[in-house]
């Protein structure tokens, strides 16, 4: 199965749940990579059992997404029996592609289910052509370039390497502070490895910094009463670059974000959605458009946002040392489940509302509609007023009836903390 637009580069889109996943397949991926319950690098996600990600991969193709599971930690002697059994389970439920980085697991993957693809992770630290070609000897459909890589050097691979050969390359999320994701920090302080799936994200917390042996050289350290923040990366977004991206011989625009919500994921797939038919169509549309996706883009959860090192190598500005929060314009309500005769949307409630509340309604089409909450009740078909328990199953008449998979969002006041 081939699902990507003809001429366009695929939208590769994360999930972290099988509620996010069908949130991406409806929001504009052309495929998903998800994690199973091991072998990941996102041990802290929710991940999918085999029972729901054979579940999400009917529901992704059944839309003509694909499904791509992630293997890629640096796999250990222990790890290698439990992999075999965990491949020979994948081997029954049919991903499109596995994601791989340690070439131990490569093999198993070969041995065990050699007819699905393999994706060599970035964690693999992919920065030149003579890699690409030596994952394509060995039996690799896909190379993920590292993120320390410029556009011009992404273009020098592509004119390097066998045509049929895909670049995959991040175009939007969270950066790492390390080469590649292959970060110590987590490790050395709490014990939890970063490159066995179980990162603390270190890299978010406050630091006092002193060099005692180099004394009048300074870094450009900034704090607040909390301390200062110099690891803290502002977020990858290259939503204004579609062109260069394109011109550079990228096959799939990988969004980051396998811990993140359905808004988050909803918001990135509809603009980037959008922002590359726009500029396939044509780009005086894409150029028109601009105002646009900057404005949907920004309500999705960021830290700022930097071109990384597409142009050029960053520098102090693409940090951020004065905090550690993200934006957050939006908070998420719920995703529509089903529309009852009457009109009431059904929805698992994610945040506290209530009747009377203007909510905005979130179509895939790329438009949204502000309504009002007439009423709602709950599953006993008691009316209430409020929604305050998390993951309550609700009833709501909307002034504008909704359809299913419509995500509900409100504007929030301030932006919140990263825990």
């Amino acid at each position: 199965m081939d699902n990507k637009r003809p001429g366009k580069p695929e939208l590769l889109v994360p999930a972290s749940s099988l509620e996010v996943l069908k949130t991406a397949v409806i929001f504009g991926a052309d495929a998903v990579y998800i994690g199973g319950e091991a072998f990941g690098l996102r041990a802290k996600a929710k991940n999918f059992s085999s029972q729901e990600m054979a579940e999400g991969i009917r529901f992704a193709h059944e839309h003509d997404v694909k499904v791509y599971v992630t293997a890629n930690i640096l796999a250990h002697n222990d790890d290698l029996e439990g992999a075999r059994t965990y491949f020979a389970e994948l081997k029954e439920i049919k991903p499109d592609a596995l994601i791989i980085s340690d070439p131990g697991m490569f093999m198993i993957a070969k041995e065990v289910c050699p007819e699905i693809e393999i994706h060599i992770s970035t964690q693999a630290n992919n920065t030149n052509y003579q890699t690409y070609r030596f994952w394509w000897q060995q039996g690799a459909k896909r190379v993920v370039s590292a993120r320390e890589l410029s556009l011009v050097e992404i273009r020098q691979i592509r004119d390097n390497i066998p045509g049929e050969m895909e670049i995959e390359s991040f175009i939007h999320g969270a950066m790492c502070i390390s080469y590649s994701g292959r970060c110590l920090l987590s490790s050395y302080f709490t014990g939890r490895d970063a490159n066995q799936g179980a990162c603390t994200h270190p890299c978010r917390w406050k630091y006092a910094v002193v060099e005692e042996t180099r004394p009048g050289e300074y870094l450009p350290v900034y704090e607040n009463e909390r301390g200062t923040y110099i690891f803290n990366s502002k977020d990858l977004c290259m939503i204004e670059h579609i062109p260069e991206l394109v011109a550079a011989g990228i096959d799939s625009f990988k969004i980051e974000g396998r811990m993140k919500t359905a808004l988050y994921v909803a918001c990135v797939a509809r603009t980037y959605r959008k922002a590359i038919d726009d500029y396939f169509e044509s780009e005086e549309k894409y150029r028109s458009n601009m105002d646009w996706y900057r404005a949907e883009i920004a309500k999705c959860t960021y830290r700022q946002f930097t071109t990384g090192f597409y142009f050029g190598k960053p520098d102090e500005n693409t940090q951020i040392y004065d905090n550690n929060t993200y934006v957050n314009e939006y908070v998420y309500l719920g995703i529509v489940e089903s529309v009852d005769g009457r009109g009431y949307a059904k929805f698992e409630q994610k945040n506290k509302f209530c009747a009377g509340d203007t909510i905005e309604i979130m179509k895939p089409d790329g438009s949204n509609v502000h309504t009002k909450v007439l009423s709602m009740y709950n599953e006993a078909g008691e009316a209430v007023e409020s929604c305050p328990h998390s993951r309550q199953i609700l009833y709501a008449e909307l002034a504008d009836r909704p359809k299913p998979y419509d995500l509900l969002r409100v504007e929030s006041a301030k932006p919140c903390k990263v825990q």
